[in-house]
């Protein structure tokens, strides 16, 4: 099976950097915050991020008291800043693919993942490999790009009124799960859709029990701060889930 390295293309990583580097982008403002509150106490705690990237995550994981922090990635371009701005004792980067987290050893408390899980085509093998890796209550909590996004390919994503306002957000193919081709930053980027019902019912089937998941929208406040951001409203950008692997 190919993977995906589009992290590795140049124009495509250089445009990824450039909105990380802006610090009002939905990432920081509604995606992180969201995994993080999704997270159990971390103290003492063996983590793996899978599509850890520049390793921000696995640094904060390590400031809020985990013991040992594994990142993986498949891009090389992504670690490479991860060793130069986010590098300490406790934690060790892996260039891999998720798909091949089978081959590690050793057991974790809490899988990560944040925005990664949508590239990777046989989620059922991933899921399975995951609660294999967790120990007996421990989570997987991660974030994906939401479905009623993941379905959408090409074309106009909203219907606006006259002054250039978004009134409607489209809808195409949501039912049919499978790979779907885009453009972000470069041509040919591909995801994989999955309804909310597949999700689920593989990770169900996995083993795992599903506790909560988040949907995160602005209130009222963060609309007000960041009106960029009103459209979220109409469809939420992410979909984040705490799993449980039962004792």
């Amino acid at each position: 099976m190919s993977h995906q390295n589009i992290y590795d293309n140049e124009t495509f990583f250089a445009g990824y950097r450039a909105i990380r580097a802006n610090k009002n982008n939905a990432n920081d403002l509604f995606e992180t915050p969201a995994l993080l509150s999704l997270l159990p106490e971390l103290r003492g705690c063996a983590v793996l991020d899978l599509g850890c990237g520049c390793g921000d995550h696995c640094a904060e994981f390590i400031r809020m008291g985990a013991e040992q922090v594994v990142g993986v990635d498949i891009s090389k371009k992504m670690l490479a800043a991860a060793q130069a701005e986010n590098s300490h004792p406790k934690i060790t980067y892996l260039n891999m693919p998720m798909e091949s987290i089978g081959e590690l050893n050793g057991s974790f408390d809490v899988v990560t993942s944040s925005l990664a899980v949508h590239y990777v085509e046989d989620f059922r093998g991933l899921a399975k490999d995951i609660f294999s890796l967790l120990k007996p209550g421990g989570f997987f909590v991660f974030s994906q790009e939401n479905p009623v996004n993941t379905c959408f390919s090409g074309g106009s994503r909203w219907t606006r009124d006259e002054q250039g306002n978004k009134l409607y957000a489209h809808l195409a193919d949501y039912s049919t799960d499978g790979k779907r081709q885009s453009e972000w930053f470069v041509d040919g980027v591909v995801k994989y859709h999955r309804t909310f019902s597949s999700i689920v019912n593989t990770l169900v089937d996995a083993g795992f029990v599903i506790e909560q998941m988040i949907e995160p929208v602005p209130d009222s406040e963060m609309m007000a701060k960041h009106p960029e951001h009103r459209d979220l409203i109409h469809k939420p950008d992410f979909l984040l889930v705490r799993a449980k692997k039962p004792l």
